[in-house]
């Protein structure tokens, strides 16, 4: 038996999509997007190689020939394809089931083929089963190989998400008939050095690297979402589509580490929010618009100071928390629940303190959200609205007429803060935030009550020493501080007009084309 077929046996006994074996790193198995080790050592160049070897064509057996190798292999436990590639930092091998499986093992071997291991094989644990993909082990702490480390021929997705990483991108788009393109700073740029894309090509390399489900998914639904991870460098939220010209794909760089609350420059009042018994807080903002990130440090803040039951149901799963003074269990639609209103309203048998839904997506899902709060638990949740006024109405909105008085009472009781956000370039270069704060006091809550949410605005200007901040301010305050230029500022301005005013109000003017 070779060496190798040991980790390929724990590939098909996981269903795994994918086997990775690269020097200085353990041995990885990537399912249903979450990567998990399987050895607690990482092998040596010369291990690999001895593994490599064993499984190459005999023609290609030349432990010192540079360069890639693909074939198909037929392990006992059933044909996969293997594609090998020698870098200057050692061997790297990536290992996939075959496209057409085996009806049954591979024949066993004759006399005097197969039975022991050829000597000085090196010794490398036999893999354990894979963790399940909620309690995947985190990612591994070193990067597999730098971005430079990958010749021309690597996996081209690897090789653009290395990059996108390491030239600080936020997404990546992939389309049939086009070059790849990132998003960098807010804007799209060429990827530069890469050809363009046929359909067939693009079909190739983005269906490489969706789990099984995704692929099913994708063939009935046309789209699909699912999260990739390449560990020690970072993680991706993947959404693949089919447009005119074919399949094209648009992946969200996930970092490693989660920023925190003080790296973020959250203020006093939205932290404030993470320390509530019981209640509905929501974050909003168009897409893009850094909620995630907001929502993850918020968790972590939690994380580090109370003890308490974490419940996140997202999709897909993007920042990993690890347990610190909270037991967290991040659940991902799709993979472990059917869906948002199904996972919440099975949250409430779980015992948690917090729950974090990724988005209140219909009627039903806001509603248990509600339900959740009402019942004594803390419950975050994202929307894609512009401000908190219209975030108010937003959730009253999606109810029937004859139940909206009803839903109103709901929210003015559970509803305890809006962060609304957008994202602003900076004068220096990367992106930061614009918070609008609303928090729920009385006044704020007869409001919803009543039906006057149109009033929230002129509660928020007059309640700043409370914490509450409007955009305009929020925008204002960056343009003060110097980070973000007054044309920018603009741009993301809501209300152009009041904010055009509160501008020339303050002694800075905009240029005429902005203005115009």
């Amino acid at each position: 038996m070779a060496g190798m077929d040991r980790f390929i046996e724990a590939l098909f006994e996981a269903g795994a999509q994918r086997l990775t074996l690269a020097s200085g790193q353990p041995v990885m198995l990537l399912s249903g997007g979450e990567a998990t080790p399987l050895t607690t050592t990482a092998p040596t160049p010369e291990q690999l190689e001895a593994l490599l070897v064993e499984v190459l064509p005999e023609g290609d057996r030349d432990p010192a020939a540079p360069g890639r190798y693909e074939f198909t292999y037929r392990s006992p436990a059933g044909s996969v394809e293997v594609r090998a590639y020698r870098t200057d930092s050692g061997v790297r091998v990536l290992v996939v089931p075959g496209e057409d499986e085996l009806d049954g093992p591979a024949p066993a071997a004759e006399d005097g083929e197969g039975g022991a291991e050829p000597a000085g094989t090196p010794t490398i644990r036999a893999p354990a089963a894979p963790a399940s993909p909620s309690h995947a082990a985190p990612p591994a702490s070193a990067v597999e190989t730098s971005p430079a480390d990958l010749p021309s021929d690597a996996p081209l997705m690897e090789r653009l998400f290395r990059r996108m990483v390491r030239e600080g991108c936020s997404d990546l788009h992939v389309s049939a008939g086009n070059t790849p393109l990132f998003r960098k700073d807010g804007e799209m740029v060429d990827v530069g050095g890469e050809d363009t894309l046929s359909p067939e090509r693009t079909r190739e390399v983005l269906l490489e690297i969706a789990p099984a489900r995704n692929r099913e998914e994708f063939e009935q639904r046309h789209d699909t979402d699912f999260a990739y991870e390449i560990p020690g460098v970072a993680r991706f939220r993947c959404n693949l589509f089919l447009d005119r010209r074919g399949i094209g794909g648009v992946f969200r760089q996930i970092p490693s580490e989660i920023l925190t609350a003080e790296q973020l420059g959250l203020p006093r009042a939205v932290l404030e929010l993470c320390g509530l018994g019981k209640g509905l807080v929501v974050v909003t903002g168009p897409t893009g618009s850094g909620k995630s990130t907001t929502l993850a440090a918020m968790i972590d803040y939690i994380n580090e100071r109370r003890r308490d039951h974490v419940i996140t149901i997202e999709d897909p799963i993007e920042f990993v928390h690890e347990n610190k003074r909270c037991l967290i269990n991040q659940r991902e639609v799709g993979t472990h629940t059917a869906g948002f209103k199904a996972a919440l309203r099975a949250a409430l048998r779980e015992d948690p303190d917090i729950v974090l839904v990724g988005e209140m997506r219909d009627l039903e899902t806001v509603e248990i959200a509600l339900e959740t709060a009402e019942t004594g638990h803390l419950v975050f949740g994202t929307l894609h609205t512009n401000t908190a006024a219209s975030t108010v109405d937003r959730i009253i909105d999606q109810f029937p007429a004859d139940q909206q008085n009803q839903i109103r009472t709901m929210l003015a009781e559970s509803l305890k803060g809006v962060v609304a956000q957008t994202l602003c370039r900076r004068k220096t270069g990367g992106r930061v935030a614009a918070l609008e704060v609303l928090l729920v006091s009385s006044a704020v809550s007869n409001l919803i009550r009543e039906g006057k949410t149109f009033q929230i605005p002129s509660i928020m200007q007059t309640s700043k020493g409370a914490g509450m901040t409007t955009l305009n301010d929020a925008l204002l305050g960056l343009i003060r501080e110097g980070t973000v230029q007054a044309e920018e500022a603009y741009r993301k301005a809501v209300a152009k007009g009041e904010f055009s005013t509160l501008l020339e109000r303050n002694g800075f003017s905009l240029s005429e084309d902005t203005a115009g």
